[in-house]
C-alpha cells in the first residue's frame, strides 16, 4: 500500500524500523570485497557460534545460532568475519540520532530496531506512509545499510509488518485493516508470544490471530495479568502499548565471560573473574555509579551454580575491591570443579554524588590511580593500562546487551 490519501489523518501511527542482517550488513559496508558474498559473523576468531549472517549466506540455509562446522557444510565458500561490537555499536548510535530527527518519540527496541510514533508528527512531515519513505530514507542516508520498515497503527503489527519483506523491505497495514491481516496468522509470529504463551493458548484452542476472538480477555487476564490484556489486544491489531522513550536507571550492572570447555585451573578462573571485575568497575566509573552490594556466580560445568551475594563496607567501583570479592567465593565455594562461566553483578547501582558515610575511610590514592588509568584507557583503548595477571586475558570480544541503548550505562558493550 504506497498509494495513500494525502488527507488522511491516522489517528494512531507506529513505524518499526529494522536493520536488516545489521552485523553482517556493516562487515559489507567496510569491506567492499564481501559484498554479495556469503558472510557469518562470530564472536572472536575463536567463536564457533554464528551470530548473524548475510542473505547471501541464509540463501544456503544458514541460520543464528549455528555452529560454524555446520554451517560450512552447508556453504563451503562460507566467509567468517570477527564480530567488532564498537563499530555495530557507532553505527547504530548514528541511524538513532537520526531518527530522533524525524520525531522525538523513538524506543531504541535494540541495536538494530526502533520504534517511532509519528503520529503527532504528521502536520509537519505528511501522511504515514511519506514518514516512513522518508524514514527509510535517512537511515541509508546516514549508514549506508538498507532497512526494512514496517507500518502500522501499533507497535506489534508494524514489527510483524517489517518481518514481512526482508532486506530494503516496506511494508504498510493500515490500521483499518490490521486485525483482518492478522486473523490467519499464527499467535507465535507476533512479538513478545514464546513458546510457553503459544503453549497455554493451544490449550485453549488458539492458533491463530483470528482465533483469539473465541477467547475471553479474562482468560488471559487471569493467566498473566496485564500483559495478558496485552496480548489480547496485540492479536487483534490493537497493541495499546505506547512507544516508550523512557530508559529507566538500571537495577543492577554485569559483565560475565564463558571460559574455555573444561577449565578448572585455579589460575584461569581468577584472571577471568579479574577482567570482569574491571571492566565492571571501569563501566560504573564512567557513568558515575558505585555499588555496595556484588553478586559473583560461577557457573558449573554440570549445570549447578556457586553463587553469592557480598557486601562492601562502603559503595565501591574500585577493580581491586571487587576482584577481592570474587577471589573469595572461589577460596571459600570452589572445590576444582569444572567452570564454564564466571559473572559480577552489581546489585542497585547508585549515583557517586550521595551523601559521604564520615566513619568510613576512603582512598584517595586508589581514586587518583583509578582517574589516570581511566584517562589513558579512553585515549588508547581498553585496558591499555591493566593489572600484570589480564595480560592473559580472554581474547573474546566484547558482546551487545539486548538490552543495549544509544547513550547512558546501557551503552557500554
Amino acid at each position: 500500500m504506497n498509494d495513500f490519501d494525502p488527507s488522511e489523518v491516522w489517528s494512531r501511527a507506529i513505524i518499526l524500523v529494522d536493520m536488516n542482517a545489521f552485523f553482517a550488513s556493516v562487515e559489507q559496508l567496510d569491506n567492499p570485497a564481501l559484498r554479495g558474498r556469503p558472510v557469518v559473523v562470530t564472536n572472536g576468531e575463536e567463536g564457533s557460534c554464528i551470530i548473524t549472517s548475510s542473505y547471501e549466506a541464509r540463501a544456503y540455509g544458514i541460520k543464528t545460532g549455528m555452529r560454524l562446522r555446520e554451517a560450512k557444510k552447508l556453504c563451503p565458500q562460507l566467509i567468517r568475519c570477527s564480530g567488532r561490537s564498537k563499530r555495530y555499536s557507532e553505527i547504530s548510535k548514528r541511524i538513532m540520532a537520526a531518527l530522533h530527527t524525524i520525531t522525538p518519540d523513538v524506543e531504541v527496541f535494540s541495536v538494530d530496531e526502533a520504534f517511532l510514533d509519528v503520529t503527532g508528527c504528521q502536520r509537519l512531515h505528511g501522511h504515514p506512509i511519506k514518514i516512513a519513505q522518508m524514514t527509510q530514507k535517512i537511515v541509508y542516508d546516514v549508514s549506508g545499510l538498507p532497512c526494512s520498515v514496517g507500518l502500522s497503527g501499533d507497535k506489534t503489527t508494524a514489527k510483524y509488518a517489517a518481518e514481512l519483506k526482508k532486506p530494503n523491505g516496506f511494508t504498510v497495514i493500515h490500521p483499518a485493516e490490521a486485525k483482518k491481516i492478522l486473523e490467519p496468522v499464527p499467535v507465535n509470529m507476533l512479538c513478545g508470544i514464546g513458546k510457553g504463551t503459544t503453549r497455554f493458548l493451544a490449550q485453549h484452542g488458539v492458533y491463530t490471530c483470528g482465533d483469539m476472538q473465541k477467547l475471553p480477555i479474562s482468560v488471559l487476564a487471569k493467566r498473566f495479568g496485564n500483559l495478558g490484556r496485552r496480548i489480547w489486544a496485540m492479536c487483534q491489531g490493537a497493541d495499546p502499548d505506547p512507544v516508550s522513550t523512557v530508559v529507566n536507571p538500571p537495577k543492577s550492572m554485569s559483565h560475565s565471560k564463558v571460559l574455555p570447555p573444561g577449565t578448572r585451573d585455579r589460575e584461569v578462573i581468577l584472571t577471568y573473574l579479574m577482567h570482569m571485575s574491571e571492566k565492571l568497575a571501569s563501566r560504573m566509573r564512567r557513568h558515575q555509579l558505585q555499588a555496595q552490594e556484588y553478586e559473583i556466580t560461577l557457573r558449573l560445568k554440570s549445570g549447578d551454580k556457586i553463587q553469592e551475594g557480598l557486601k562492601l563496607i562502603a559503595p565501591s567501583h574500585d577493580g581491586r575491591e571487587l576482584f577481592n570479592l570474587a577471589e573469595s567465593v572461589v577460596k571459600n565455594h570452589w572445590r576444582k570443579q569444572v567452570v564454564s562461566l564466571v559473572r559480577i553483578v552489581a546489585l542497585d547501582p547508585q549515583p557517586m554524588n550521595q551523601q559521604l558515610d564520615f566513619l568510613v575511610e576512603t582512598n584517595p590514592k586508589r581514586e587518583a590511580i583509578n582517574k589516570a588509568v581511566d584517562a589513558i584507557n579512553n585515549a588508547y583503548g581498553d585496558f591499555t593500562i591493566s593489572p600484570a595477571r589480564l595480560l592473559k586475558k580472554s581474547k573474546t570480544p566484547d558482546v551487545i546487551s539486548p538490552a543495549w541503548k544509544p547513550k547512558g550505562p546501557r551503552e557500554t558493550v
